[in-house]
């Protein structure tokens, strides 16, 4: 019997690098490695492409996915919706698949209130509240005011790691895509 797969939430405050981590993941392990691609309502920034970076979504596209039941968890985060589709998901989980999660912390608990036998946490925190503030300046998609408005998140998003079941501090990039695969594949 195929043992079936894991989804593995990984979470972070904005700006903490989720998606440069998940990347990275993604480069080092092998095919049975998945990304779940989330939908969202937001603009898309700069060389974000529709389909590989998110689904990106009018809202009165999102809320009609949403009534359909197309969606496993979905949250306003700054203003703006997101997702995960269900599409997927259940699929991979079946085939045995190691399916990555770039979720909030609220989505990332929701996952593991559905799916608690197949689903793993893992909050990447950054060095510092410092450093966090710095990642946001220097990627330079959002504004001073918007930068605000997501480090206002950071001590919910704190509190709240201590639910998730390991939690990194993401000092070196390497080492904490290292950790990531050494954790999944204790599980």
């Amino acid at each position: 019997m195929k043992r079936r797969g894991l989804l593995v939430v990984i979470s972070a405050p904005s700006g903490g690098g989720k998606t440069t981590i998940i990347r990275k993941v993604l480069a080092a392990t092998n095919e049975n490695y998945r990304y779940s691609i989330s939908a969202t309502t937001r603009e898309r920034r700069e060389n974000e492409v529709d389909g590989r970076d998110y689904f990106f979504l009018s809202e009165k596209e999102f809320e009609r996915k949403k009534r359909q039941g197309e969606f496993v968890e979905w949250a306003e985060v700054h203003g703006d919706f997101y997702a995960t589709p269900r599409e997927h998901l259940d699929r991979w989980l079946d085939e045995g698949r190691i399916v990555l999660l770039d979720l909030d912390v609220d989505g990332g608990l929701e996952i593991k209130n559905k799916y608690s036998n197949s689903a793993i946490l893992i909050f990447v925190k950054p060095p510092s509240f410092q450093s966090l503030i710095q990642r946001l300046k220097n990627r330079k998609t959002e504004s001073d005011a918007e930068i605000e408005k997501r480090l206002q998140r950071y001590p919910k998003e704190i509190q709240k790691a201590d639910e998730y079941d390991y939690q990194i501090v993401n000092q070196n990039l390497d080492d904490t895509v290292k950790e990531i695969v050494k954790i999944v594949n204790s599980v």
